[in-house]
């Protein structure tokens, strides 16, 4: 059955609230056992807080704009604590975040059999969120901010073709939901507003993302096992493909908040560029990372501004350290990068705690190229979070490696341009490592 909400009191003007009107036509769905909510093209919605149910598809049409309001009291709350709406500490230092939002604007849980779809559009109405502005970096007014989408312990969720865009958080949070698609999606997020990450698959089961085009600050699609949702257990069995990705940080994280188990995670044919980092694997918790495949990819990235972001345009980055002096630390294996090309501003870099907690790492077919793009500082290796120096001493190199073992690089390539031989003076640095197995071509 369909459900037009402009029959349940909806306007469309872009000035009225049509919240009210949208959640009465959601709620209709949901109890004559399920449906299509339909939003009409050629007009903008403007709405609070919206709770979706099982069995309801909400569906735009082209030309439909679902709007978040600009008053940030339309908005329900998932916690009695209070917002701080002035931040002492940009979140680039610190963004410790248990992975429960204190608002939410499109938001279900417990169901089963929820979609959103069609071509229209849901927009964050991102600038009411607005912090210290930068050229380089917006931080937000307060943290952690509203995300766009907040699903929690959903089955048979899907979400396509619709396009996502200025989310002032993280856009799509998925919490403890199984058997997921997101297809066909666009996420076009500002590249300077802090923590608008894509797409957030936390301690989630049989995920398919496919066919999607990102662009946002920070990562693109990261992978969480945040602490407030650990009973969910692993972040696992999951499948990445054939999409586009354009990130400020990373286009595909692990992390940082890794409390418990990822594994069985294929990312394959895909594209990256305009980038601070292509691949992330950032164990700070105790946590492990196992079981992934990075296959068929190209990856360009280049350096911005590490006051405001963290990395400095590794194509892949594995680093497990501590989060804080007494944090836990968990361990990265069986680990598979194969048929990748990266054109870069740096090497990949392999970071361990001492223990060496980092192993089976391969990389095979793997062409790396590094070249001068920007006039940013080309020294150092970006750790954060973690509780040394933001950014470690050492020169750059094709690998720089420490705390690993059994590495194996086969195949391959690392170029070097003659500018950036001064700052690269290695292809491979490998100190404190145990096996290493390098076969060039």
């Amino acid at each position: 059955m369909l459900y037009n909400v402009l029959d349940f009191g909806a306007c469309g003007d872009g000035s009225t609230n049509d919240g009210a009107a949208i959640q009465k036509a959601v709620d209709a769905c949901h109890a004559d056992g399920g449906g299509r909510v339909y939003l009409p093209g050629g007009k903008t919605y403007v709405s609070g807080s919206v709770i979706l149910k099982s069995h309801v598809e909400l569906y735009l049409e082209s030309g439909a704009v679902l709007r978040g309001s600009a008053d940030l009291k339309d908005y329900a709350s998932l916690s009695e604590a209070k917002i701080d709406t002035s931040v002492k500490v940009p979140t680039y230092e610190n963004c410790e975040y248990a992975g429960e939002p204190l608002q939410f604007f499109i938001f279900a849980k417990d169901g089963t059999d929820i979609s959103i779809t069609g071509p229209g559009t849901i927009d964050g109405m991102e600038e009411i969120y607005y912090g210290t502005v930068t050229p380089w970096h917006i931080d937000g007014s307060f943290y952690p901010r509203i995300p766009l989408l907040f699903f929690e312990n959903i089955e048979h969720l899907t979400i396509r073709n619709v396009t996502l865009q200025r989310s002032a958080f993280w856009t799509t949070h998925l919490v403890g939901c199984q058997d997921v698609l997101i297809d066909g999606v666009r996420i076009l997020n500002n590249l300077r507003l802090a923590n608008c990450d894509g797409i957030d698959p936390d301690h989630c089961k049989n995920v398919r993302i496919s066919n999607c085009h990102i662009e946002s600050a920070d990562d693109c699609i990261v992978f969480k096992n945040t602490e407030k949702a650990n009973a969910y257990g692993a972040c696992e069995n999951i499948t990445v493909t054939n999409c586009t990705l354009i990130s400020t940080s990373a286009a595909i994280k692990f992390g940082t908040e890794s409390e418990n188990v990822f594994r069985n995670i294929i990312v394959s044919n895909c594209n990256i560029s305009r980038s601070n980092r292509g691949i992330s694997l950032q164990l700070r918790d105790k946590g492990r990372i196992e079981n992934v495949i990075f296959c068929n990819l190209n990856i360009v990235t280049r350096m911005f501004s590490k006051q405001h972001w963290w990395g400095a345009a590794e194509p892949i980055a594995i680093t497990a350290v501590k989060r804080k002096e007494d944090s836990q630390v968990g361990t990265i294996q069986n680990i598979r990068f194969q048929n990748i090309n990266c054109d870069s501003e740096n090497g990949i870099l392999i970071y361990g705690d001492e223990s060496r907690n980092i192993s089976d790492v391969v990389f095979e077919n793997v062409f790396l190229k590094i070249r001068k793009k920007t006039d940013w500082p080309k020294e150092g290796h970006d750790l954060r979070p973690w509780p040394g120096e933001a950014v470690a001493a050492g020169k750059l190199a094709g690998y720089y490696c420490r705390n690993a073992e059994k590495i194996r690089i086969r195949g391959g390539q690392v170029d070097v341009s003659p500018e950036m031989a001064p700052h690269v003076p290695e292809k491979y640095d490998i100190a404190d490592c145990g096996r290493m197995d390098i076969s060039e071509d």
